[in-house]
Parts: structure tokens; sequence; C-alpha cells
């Protein structure tokens, strides 16, 4: 029997960052149609889906969105991706797309770059129903 995140679309981010976990908090209150789970960079799944890919395990400033058995997607397209899979009036985010991915992703780097700066510093408390949502919180 499969675990039920194989079958969700997992974000994982920086676990430490305010500006990661304010994003996440703001997924996870328009992810109407239950499709995303999550799990920080930092926790031994995140880091072991990093291992599996020879990705850095240092690098924390990079979004990744991986549907299990099918592909991941990083910073710009990730987050396209993820507003495309919430609907409704996110998906004008498609227009990014238009764009060649290393403009995209020099603005997705450019955020990344101040993230510290851009969010407080304070940690987010996920309700009951929430931390189901989280993989190794």
């Amino acid at each position: 029997m499969p675990e039920k995140w194989e079958e969700k679309h997992i974000v994982f981010y920086d676990g430490e960052c305010g500006f990661c976990n304010f994003w996440v908090q703001w997924i996870l209150e328009r992810d109407k149609n239950d499709e995303f789970m999550f799990a920080s960079l930092q926790s031994d799944f995140g880091q072991r889906f990093l291992k599996e890919r020879d990705l850095n395990t240092n690098e924390l400033s990079t979004l990744y969105l991986w549907k299990p058995h099918q592909y991941y997607l990083v910073k710009s397209k990730a987050v396209v991706r993820i507003a495309n899979l919430l609907g409704g009036i996110y998906k004008i985010s498609s227009v990014a797309n238009l764009f060649p991915r290393i403009i995209t992703d020099s603005i997705y780097d450019k955020i990344s770059k101040n993230r510290m700066k851009l969010a407080s510093q304070k940690c987010f408390l996920p309700d009951q129903h929430q931390k189901k949502k989280f993989i190794e919180i």
C-alpha cells in the first residue's frame, strides 16, 4: 500500500525561514483540493530527497515541488505549478511560462537571496488538520 504522500505533490522548503513558512501557510490555506504535503529540506525526508537526486544537501534556498514517480520542479517552475494546482485566479501565474526560465529563475533567486529580510523569523505552528500535511515535522 503506498504511503499517503506518494499520491500528493510534496513541497520542500527551508523550514528555518520565516518567509518560506509564510508561503507554506499561504498554500495550506488555499489547498482546497488537498493536493499538497510539505517537508522541510532540513528533515530526514528532505535530505533523502536531495541525496537521491544528487542535489546539494546544504542548499536550502531552493523550493522544490515533487510529484512522486513523475517529476520534480525547482524554483520558478515549482512556484508556477503550485499556483496552477491551487487553481482559480492563481492560474494566471501561467503567464510566467511565456518568459525564458533564466529570467523567471533569476527573479526567484533575487527574492530567495533576500528572503530572510522579507519576513519575520517567527515560527509557524500548524493546527491539527494542517499537521497531517507535513512529512517529518
